[in-house]
């Protein structure tokens, strides 16, 4: 029954007083928003759509670099959130063709108040390909860089090269070739005299690995004096490349093969439930706070044999009773992330096309499109939308200065045409001869702080090589709120 109209009256007064004293200002009604963009404390892989990642932390910011081809580059964030979105810097190209192309799998090191850049190049014949080291001109790991050296050339192919300290004494370890096989197929070590100069013989260091066929990319990593020696195996296009690890107690020399154990079984390896499929090539590096132990590698969105889409991906990881690592098993792409202890995050947000609406990190769409799960682990949160019929469009309104759009690429996919803010549009191929999932197809522009909105446009043309028109739109990144 109702109350009397007085007695109303009174009650609806106080009811207006009382929210009077617990409403909050619009700001600040804003950041409790879940969707407002406020200093994100989670990220999610991939970090850069590259292999062989080496990544550290120096001094307040994030430093990455990967395989590039016919260059060294970096990427600097001051957080794992925004690395994604980092600027490439090119740090060094060369002017000599026996070592310009081919340039793969570039490591930082820090001796004294300089940095180097171990890498692999050739003059684009895989057999010629050496180790050559970059020198900074002071304590900045962006550099500038000069050539510096050729190092560990014993006359034969050489790649992944990087140093490692074992008692106080630096040694260089890298690949090549060995066991009755060429490529590869070998981890040597050496003593190094400099930080570019590697003096007196070799030694092969015994290691498993699953298959024949390669035993790359070694990496330490150090705890309560013991070197662990971690490596790839496998070749880096299959399904199956993974890590394995071999290590060397306190006081033991390095140079003497007995004094290496190996540990048996892979260590890291693929997860097909995860969707994760060739994980390996890494680093390691610390959390800003030092309290943490981090891996980055790169994996594969496919089971297929390719070279391609190899993105760089990372993850925490722990320790065992017995002090050996837990590196645990690949996370899938997408997965979110704590980010690592002491990184400041940074204002982001993440939309899945499944966000659908009007307002502000939603997706709108016109005209026909399809939605489902189909795609699996392939896909963010298991689901997308696709649409072959020209015309039709996604619409994505964001508060931010930049937007990523990362989906599904396969052989039956068309070209989209993208704008922002109503501007000229840029058509973008979705084609791939392969099916991956979460691939970064698109990376805006740095755009003024504020709203924006961007637009997918379905054109309803495709390569000759593709099958069909469709385009996926799956997980937007916005930076930058």
């Amino acid at each position: 029954m109702g109350l009397p109209s007085r007695t109303a009256a009174a009650a609806l007064a106080a009811l207006c007083l009382l929210l009077s004293l617990v409403s909050v200002p619009p700001a600040a009604a804003e950041l409790r928003d879940p969707r407002a963009a406020t200093a994100a404390q989670t990220f999610r892989n991939p970090l850069n759509p590259s292999a062989d990642p080496s990544l550290l932390y120096h001094e307040g910011f994030y430093y990455l670099a990967t395989t590039g081809g016919d260059r060294v580059s970096v990427w600097k964030s001051a957080s794992l959130a925004t690395l994604l979105a980092a600027p490439e810097h090119v740090v060094w190209q060369d002017g000599d063709p026996s070592r310009n192309t081919q340039m793969w799998a570039p490591a930082f090191r820090q001796v004294g108040l300089r940095w180097y850049i171990y890498y692999t190049a050739s003059d684009g014949v895989d057999a010629n390909h050496r180790m050559y080291v970059l020198e900074s001109a002071g304590n900045d790991p962006m550099g500038p860089y000069a050539f510096k050296a050729k190092i560990a050339d014993f006359g034969e192919y050489a790649i992944d090269g990087e140093p490692i300290t074992h008692n106080g004494q630096s040694y260089f370890v890298w690949s090549g070739p060995g066991r009755g096989q060429g490529g590869p197929a070998q981890l040597y070590i050496a003593r190094m005299s400099n930080p570019w100069t590697v003096t007196g013989a070799r030694t092969a260091i015994p290691a498993d690995g699953g298959c024949a066929e390669v035993r790359e990319g070694p990496t330490p990593l150090y705890r309560n004096g013991r070197t662990f020696l971690t490596y790839s195996t496998c070749d880096t296009a299959k399904p199956d490349y993974q890590l394995w690890m071999t290590s060397i107690a306190d006081g033991a020399d390095p140079m003497a093969a007995a004094s290496w154990v190996q540990h048996p079984g892979p260590v890291f390896w693929r997860d097909d439930a995860a969707g994760v499929w060739g994980p390996g090539h890494h680093s390691f590096f610390r959390s800003p706070d030092g309290t943490e132990d981090w891996i980055a590698y790169h994996g594969k969105n496919t089971s297929a044999y390719t070279y391609s889409f190899r993105t760089t991906r990372v993850q925490k990881f722990g320790w065992n009773p017995d002090g050996t690592p837990s590196f645990g098993r690949p996370l899938a792409a997408g997965t979110a992330q704590q980010l690592p202890s002491g990184d400041p995050g940074a204002p982001t947000a993440v939309i899945n096309d499944f966000d659908v609406g009007t307002g502000q990190n939603q997706v709108q769409y016109s005209g026909t499109w399809q939605s489902g799960s189909g795609c699996g682990n392939q896909c963010f949160q298991g689901n997308d939308h696709w649409s072959g019929r020209a015309g039709a469009t996604a619409t994505i309104r964001f508060t931010g200065t930049q937007v990523a759009l990362l989906s599904v690429r396969d052989w039956g996919n068309g070209i989209a045409a993208i704008s922002v803010d109503g501007g000229a549009e840029q058509r973008l191929d979705y084609y791939s001869g392969i099916r991956v999932g979460e691939e970064l197809n698109y990376l805006s522009p740095v755009l003024p702080p504020g709203p924006h909105t961007l637009r997918v446009r379905v054109t309803g043309s495709r390569n000759p090589d593709s099958g069909s028109t469709v385009i996926s739109l799956d997980r937007i990144e916005v930076y930058g709120g």
